[in-house]
């Protein structure tokens, strides 16, 4: 076979080739399952564009009257509102209709939200921001900028994320390979200081071209492990090489892990989040059986941006979305509970920024600041809302727009939610401040949140 022919047949070779590891095909195997009851994933489905929390979490106590002033158009129905058992945070609160598979899993105590969420340099008040008298973090409302800094961005001197920074901490106990994955290029959050990115691809990266991981002793699987053994006098050349070699590593190690598993015993819909999630399901059992100890999975995903047409029937409406969004979620707690997983597994989704609270022009909502998140999983102490509602009154207590277009100052910062989940994983107490230096201006490091 010609070497141009085979370098041509592997341009549909899989993303991996830009984020890989270190072994080469042929000398790797899965960890063995001699210490596997010791295993903790967090996984992260992050909301693409901004998801409006007002009408994600609703109050339906006094508060709802101020929510339905606030935003007449785009206020809920209060009938449609799937309502949650008991009270929290000083309100009853109530879920889109379109996440009503998730309302069980918060009467069961395994979702909780977190009210009011946002980056930031140290404590705010509204007037605080007003007056300019307090630190803020860069660059607030660009989508760019605050999707790289929720995840952990740490300035152009260190693009490293608060996960991968967070594993690269943790005791060496705890360490292995495929420790930090992504689904695609998005990648912030679980990028270390000095560690790769893994990338998951539906079927493990199994196929290069025509070259099958599955089968190493064929002439394709092994004309490409010779080509990842290639070495080099030039520096540039020479990275290029370790890493494809470390990316064919990280596709046959996931290849092997998919030829190990079985169907998840959950249905997911299909569609890009359930196919994710679907491949997540798939293979995690096989993760933990084969003896990794700490994984980060980093889900990339959604339309949000809803300055207009947020509500209907449309593809990208928040209502759709949000529909999608708790189908793939319940699906997936369903299939980490089939498993065995339940409290090994835990789900953050997250988003990079709050919407005003005043509607737009054309039937939607802007950019803004707080929002709310949720976590899922059997570890999580749920059935609540944790943090502080803003007042939704437009000009409100909380709102630091001078226009009162109800933008919220967060009260519970992005770093506190993200430093939970870390010290789930087994961070140490002492590593906090290097993986989340802004904590230093923080009393309260962490939330209860996550239990052992």
């Amino acid at each position: 076979m010609k070497r141009r022919s085979f370098l041509s047949a592997l341009t549909s070779a899989p993303l991996g080739a830009s984020l890989g590891g270190a072994s080469l095909l042929g000398t790797l195997s899965l960890p063995g399952a001699a210490a596997a009851s010791d295993y903790r994933a967090l996984v992260v489905v992050f909301l693409q564009g901004g998801n409006d929390g007002h009408n994600t979490l609703v109050p339906t106590d006094g508060a709802y009257l101020d929510y339905q002033r606030a935003r007449p158009d785009l206020a809920l129905p209060k009938a449609s509102l799937v309502n949650l058992a008991g009270s929290s945070a000083g309100h009853s609160f109530g879920l889109h209709a379109s996440l009503s598979p998730l309302a069980n899993l918060y009467q069961q105590q395994r979702l909780a939200f977190m009210a009011n969420v946002g980056p930031l340099v140290e404590p705010a008040t509204a007037q605080q921001v007003k007056d300019q008298t307090v630190e803020l973090p860069p660059f607030l409302m660009s989508h760019s900028d605050q999707q790289q800094y929720t995840q952990g961005w740490m300035g152009d001197t260190d693009a490293s994320g608060w996960a991968g920074r967070g594993l690269e901490n943790l005791p060496s106990n705890l360490r292995n390979a495929l420790a930090a994955v992504t689904f695609d290029t998005n990648r912030t959050l679980v990028l270390g200081q000095h560690s790769r990115v893994s990338f998951l691809a539906p079927d493990g990266g199994r196929y290069w071209g025509n070259a099958d991981l599955a089968h190493p002793e064929s002439y394709w699987s092994q004309s490409l492990n010779r080509m990842a053994q290639w070495q080099f006098a030039n520096e540039y050349e020479a990275e290029y090489a370790r890493t494809f070699g470390g990316s064919i590593t990280e596709s046959t190690l996931f290849t092997q892990a998919f030829l190990k598993a079985t169907p998840p015993q959950a249905t997911f819909e299909d569609n890009e989040l359930g196919r994710r999630l679907h491949t997540l399901a798939t293979v995690l059992p096989v993760l933990k059986s084969s003896g990794y100890k700490r994984q980060v999975f980093f889900v990339s995903w959604g339309s949000f941006d809803t300055h207009v047409n947020q509500r209907g029937s449309g593809e990208s409406t928040q209502d759709t979305q949000l529909g999608q969004l708790a189908n793939a979620l319940s699906a997936f707690d369903a299939a980490t509970q089939a498993t065995g997983l339940d409290r090994e597994v835990t789900t953050l989704v997250m988003t990079e920024f709050g919407r005003t609270l005043r509607p737009a022009s054309g039937g939607g909502s802007d950019h803004a600041w707080g929002n709310h998140w949720m976590a899922m999983g059997g570890a999580v102490a749920g059935g609540q809302v944790l943090g502080q509602l803003p007042s939704l009154v437009l000009g409100g207590v909380d709102d630091s727009d001078p226009n009162r277009g109800g933008r919220h100052v967060p009260t519970l910062s992005t770093d506190q939610v993200a430093a939970s989940m870390m010290l789930w994983l087994g961070l140490p107490s002492a590593s906090l401040l290097d993986v989340f230096p802004n904590l230093k201006n923080f009393a309260q490091k962490s939330l209860s949140l996550l239990s052992a």
